[in-house]
């Protein structure tokens, strides 16, 4: 006996349901780099609007913005950039300065994470540094690799590991570790441009080593879908 008459067919709603989520799953796997970059895109430019808000004086969506993103993001304000004020970031011992607020404790590390700005010092982007360097810098992969996907070779894991991840690595853990409450290292409290560089490594790699995969994956995917309903 033919094992698939055993099978139960699928009728009726239930099938229209099977249906309708096939050719969602079809239309994702042709246009999934497109809601990727989208996605990415909302995800680093909405903090943005934090600042442009508050500048606007719509402190409510500024504050919802910096509400939502802190559960994701420590926004430290001293490893943050700021807009519309009199610089774009204030390392740490400036901002300790022109604050008043001690981040070498730890009320002083909260403090500094709910600090927003002021119409002098501007007002901070929801997001540090790094995260902002990781997420652009994903967001750039993403684009250019809609202009070579068939051309690029795939980033190996071990090359990801030893020029993405281990820089971010290296500056983070070290400066963590070196800061209260481990004391484990000689202190250093890294840099804007470290921040920078090693979140756009990252960010970059992981698309790189990402997107091909995916890519390879859908295109599995939208292959089986078209022989099976000739679409």
């Amino acid at each position: 006996m033919d094992k698939s008459s055993t099978r139960p067919r699928v009728t009726g709603r239930k099938r229209e349901v099977v249906i309708a989520a096939d050719r969602f799953i079809y239309w994702l796997s042709r246009h999934w780099l497109a809601v990727f970059n989208v996605a990415v895109a909302l995800y680093v430019g909405v903090p943005f609007l934090a600042p442009v808000f508050m500048r606007a004086g719509l402190t409510g969506p500024a504050q919802v913005i910096y509400r939502v993103y802190h559960a994701l993001c420590h926004q430290l304000a001293f490893r943050s950039w700021f807009l519309f004020g009199q610089a774009s970031h204030y390392p740490r011992g400036l901002f300790d300065q022109l604050t008043g607020i001690d981040t070498t404790a730890y009320p002083g590390l909260q403090q500094a994470g709910e600090f927003i700005g002021n119409a002098q010092l501007g007002y901070k982007v929801a997001l540090c540094e790094r995260d902002v360097a990781i997420y652009g810098a994903l967001l750039a992969g993403g684009l250019m690799y809609a202009l070579v996907r068939t051309r690029l070779p795939r980033l190996s894991l071990a090359s990801f590991i030893a020029f993405c991840a281990l820089p971010i690595a290296l500056d983070g853990l070290s400066q963590l570790f070196s800061q209260p409450p481990f004391n484990w290292l000689p202190y250093r409290e890294s840099t804007w441009y470290l921040r920078t560089l090693t979140g756009a490594l990252f960010g970059l790699g992981l698309a790189w080593l990402a997107y091909p995969s995916i890519d390879a994956s859908m295109r599995a995917t939208r292959e089986q879908l078209s022989r099976r309903f000739g679409w």
